[in-house]
């Protein structure tokens, strides 16, 4: 994706991200956040979004600048909810709206999410330039009904299908936060997971996954002659004191918490992740080179997370159970077998680089650049000839 000319943005950029709710949505949105201040160091980003939890203390944490609208979701919901959500979108898109203008916006990059389409609608209807970013293979609900409206369409693996004209879609790579980013290509360093010969790290998403929590618990029996085991695990807030309890009474090694928010010094210890198949945990795995156990989540939108899996485990990239098979004595022998089989996972470990793209974020805002430049030399056009227009009529003339 080509740089654009900075003397053709406008003198204040202001830009608004639009959705997360998830993990799987606001990481590619904080990478895309963080690239922009990298290129553009005067530049504003505004999160608009939810008031889930989650949402507000990751984007606390990070310092950015995060309002809210008052949506509800749609998908997946009861009749009388859908409806719900129906009567307040208009509601939704002029809160959007009335925050996008006292901002000052110059782009919207919608990041998926119900809460992404009222921000993405308002600014349509307000002539300001929309774009969006498709984390998964499969198109989700938000971004198919935004993907006529979008300027630019940036897409995360090769085969999504968008809706709309497929001039304007681009194969950018799902954007990594900055400090996953930074271990790329960097050697693991020492610590209390050093010691051991695998060091497996488990992670359900942000909040846990209970299936695979429960599948851990029942390996450890299997395991419980095994050596050289190191264990980082996520457990999500319900599972936390169980999991604890259960590696103390196998007196098996391990670092668990809630939620990890120092990811990446997580990930550099990891030989072996056990997984969900989110696009942002395909997407890290990917461009630090780590051996997946995908378990997809089996209720994600339209089976999405086993279909960005498969794109990985065809490729020979990754390994893969599928919910319906998951139980301790499968995963156990799996463990053991990459225990004593470790060029299977430096293997996978290297062929699932191919999938990394780290240049995913900067290109992204290069483009968006090229988008914003664009409409801004159009402004400045229309404004030339309009005073050129009144310089004529002054001297008399008529148009």
């Amino acid at each position: 994706m080509t740089k654009t000319d900075n003397s053709l943005l406008p003198n204040r950029l202001r830009v608004v991200i639009a959705g997360g709710g998830t993990g799987g949505h606001l990481f590619p949105g904080i990478a895309i956040a963080e690239a922009f201040y990298e290129k553009i160091p005067d530049c504003k980003v505004l999160f608009i979004g939810t008031d889930r939890p989650f949402e507000k203390t990751i984007l606390a944490e990070k310092e950015f600048d995060h309002e809210t609208i008052f949506v509800q979701a749609f998908k997946g919901k009861a009749l009388w909810s859908k409806l719900a959500a129906v009567v307040v979108f208009p509601w939704a898109v002029y809160q959007a709206a009335r925050k996008i203008r006292n901002f000052g916006a110059n782009l919207v990059v919608g990041v998926g999410g119900y809460s992404a389409a009222p921000v993405a609608v308002g600014a349509w209807i307000m002539g300001i330039r929309v774009v969006i970013h498709e984390q998964n293979i499969l198109p989700g609900m938000t971004n198919r009904l935004l993907a006529r409206l979008a300027s630019r369409m940036y897409v995360s693996f090769e085969h999504t299908q968008m809706p709309g004209d497929p001039k304007k879609i681009r194969l950018s790579g799902n954007p990594v936060r900055r400090e996953v980013l930074s271990l790329a290509g960097q050697r693991p360093p020492r610590s209390r997971s050093g010691q051991h010969r695998l060091t497996v790290m488990i992670l359900g998403g942000s909040q846990g996954a209970h299936s695979i929590n429960l599948a851990v618990a029942a390996a450890l029996d299997e395991l419980a002659d095994t050596t050289d085991l190191y264990f980082i695990h996520q457990t999500g807030t319900a599972d936390e004191m169980d999991m604890k309890a259960a590696y103390a009474r196998h007196k098996v090694p391990c670092r668990v918490k809630v939620f990890f928010k120092d990811i990446a010094s997580e990930y550099a210890q990891a030989d072996l992740l056990i997984c969900r198949a989110g696009a942002t945990t395909v997407a890290e795995a990917a461009v630090l080179g780590k051996a997946c156990l995908f378990i997809p989540y089996p209720f994600a939108a339209e089976n999405h997370q086993e279909l960005n899996a498969r794109v990985l485990v065809k490729d020979g990239a990754a390994g893969m159970i599928l919910e319906k098979d998951l139980n301790g004595r499968t995963l156990a022998r799996l463990i053991q077998y990459y225990l004593t089989h470790r060029q299977a996972l430096i293997y996978m470990a290297d062929r699932v680089r191919a999938f990394g793209r780290p240049d995913a974020a900067i290109d992204i805002v290069n483009d968006c650049l090229n988008v914003i430049a664009k409409k801004h030399l159009l402004a400045l056009l229309l404004l030339g000839l309009s005073g050129l227009k009144w310089k004529r009529s002054s001297r008399g003339l008529k148009f």
